[in-house]
């Protein structure tokens, strides 16, 4: 195992292996969650496709609460345990289980196993996710994180690229597209007529994930063991989170931080999800054009991480996150004024009934305006990480990292819920998308009263 002096930043070696699992994590994301599975199981294993999202929707729903009731407690007992290797490797082959249990999702098979896969892998996800994340302020030096933070997420989105064009090219296309660099048949003899080939994302996911993990396990350097057995842990681990929730104030410049992300990772992610329904919705783009558009974004929210990561060394995290979400507010404004035949708000196009997909104004100033947006996001992405890494005590890392999921993951429902709510009382799509606004309003203003300053650790 590598060594080093506590506290002292691990090798350039060792900081690439971790921003390896953001290349590991990614690919699961935009193959099931975004892109590919989740269509497919609301449309065509359901049937039905408003059944099938209430479906999806319950899935997510009690994924996030597991998640939210759980991630400050484990949190808490790894850093009274110390190492956080062992509970990335569980939670790592917890979600590899989950991702190969979406092969059974066989259309007009039962739903609860398939809810039951899902439900395993997002917690095994986003578990390994938040003890992987608390490692990086332990092997990077104050003045990288931010960049290191940039970088990884990067990546991460690079590799959700090619996670997604390598199964488009290898799995969706053949037989629908005739080119050189497309071959004639799905590959292994996957049948298309039995949706082998949409089943089939769940274990290339889970592939994926446990095979990059790898460096990131046998390179990077762990925090040592104390000592205790893990009941010891568990008991350490409860006795300290009860001890932070009872000296919140303590922590109140933390605890702001954490709630001002409530209100704009909420708002930023409704736009992310919502945004490509409006898109499909005015210029009734296809599964093929809505792939196009999720290459896109995800393009520049790589880009956008790439950028954030050297402002956040330059500028700070809090600088990064004020600009970046500023400007992610106002290009969302430029994407509400888009129609299928009207741009900015006022301004008629003549647009013709056959048009091709990407060929009208409006359609290409609409992916010009969500190319801003996500260059905007990437960068928002990071340094929120990134920020908390710089505010939060070393010795309790894990800890607030599972509380920063808590916070990602407790108020996911809001904005949904009121985008429904004003959508259907209005009905207008724009209408309800605007709700997003006043909540990442209320995220900056609550964010310009956080201190970049490093809190210190009870006792």
């Amino acid at each position: 195992m590598t060594t080093r002096k506590e506290g002292e930043p691990a090798s350039t070696l060792a900081q690439a292996a971790w921003v390896c699992y953001e290349w590991a994590n990614q690919p699961y994301f935009s193959l099931v969650t975004i892109f590919l599975f989740a269509p497919y199981l609301t449309a065509t294993v359901v049937g039905d496709p408003v059944k099938g999202q209430a479906i999806w929707g319950y899935t997510q729903a009690i994924a996030g609460i597991i998640i939210a009731l759980s991630s400050p407690l484990l949190g808490a007992m790894a850093d009274a345990a110390g190492p956080r290797k062992p509970w990335i490797t569980f939670f790592t082959i917890f979600c590899t289980l989950g991702c190969f249990g979406l092969w059974i999702a066989v259309p007009g098979s039962p739903v609860l196993p398939i809810m039951f896969s899902l439900i395993v892998a997002s917690v095994g996800m986003e578990f390994a996710i938040i003890f992987a994340n608390a490692m990086l302020p332990t092997i990077a030096s104050e003045r990288r994180i931010g960049l290191l933070s940039g970088i990884g997420i990067g990546v991460g989105q690079l590799a959700a690229i090619v996670a997604l064009v390598i199964v488009l090219i290898y799995l969706q296309l053949p037989g629908v597209v005739h080119a050189s660099f497309i071959p004639d048949a799905p590959p292994f003899g996957l049948s298309k007529e039995a949706h082998e080939t949409d089943r089939i994302v769940g274990p290339i996911s889970g592939a994926w994930f446990i095979v990059f993990m790898l460096p990131l396990l046998l390179i990077v350097p762990d925090q040592k063991h104390r000592g205790l057995s893990r009941l010891e842990a568990a008991k350490a681990g409860i006795v300290r989170l009860g001890h932070t929730i009872n000296k919140a104030w303590h922590f109140r410049n933390v605890a702001l931080y954490l709630i001002s992300r409530m209100a704009f990772y909420d708002g930023m992610n409704a736009i992310f999800v919502f945004g490509g329904i409006l898109a499909a919705s005015i210029f009734h783009w296809g599964a093929m054009e809505m792939a196009v558009y999720g290459v896109w974004a995800t393009l520049f929210a790589a880009l956008g991480a790439f950028v954030g990561g050297w402002t956040d060394q330059r500028f700070g995290s809090k600088k990064t996150l004020m600009v970046s979400l500023a400007l992610a507010l106002l290009a969302f404004l430029v994407l509400m004024s888009f129609d299928r035949d009207r741009v900015f708000f006022f301004v008629h196009v003549d647009v013709a009934p056959d048009a091709k997909a990407f060929t009208t104004l409006p359609q290409q100033g609409f992916l010009a305006t969500i190319a801003f947006f996500a260059l905007m996001a990437g960068p928002t992405i990071a340094s929120s990480r990134t920020m908390l890494a710089r505010i939060a005590p070393i010795e309790m890392m894990t800890e607030f990292f599972g509380l920063y999921s808590l916070a990602g993951k407790a108020t996911t429902f809001v904005a949904p819920l009121l985008i429904g709510l004003v959508t259907s009382l209005s009905g207008s799509q724009r209408l309800g998308l605007m709700v997003v606004v006043p909540l990442i309003i209320l995220g900056i203003v609550m964010l310009s009263f956080v201190r970049e300053e490093r809190a210190t650790a009870i006792e």
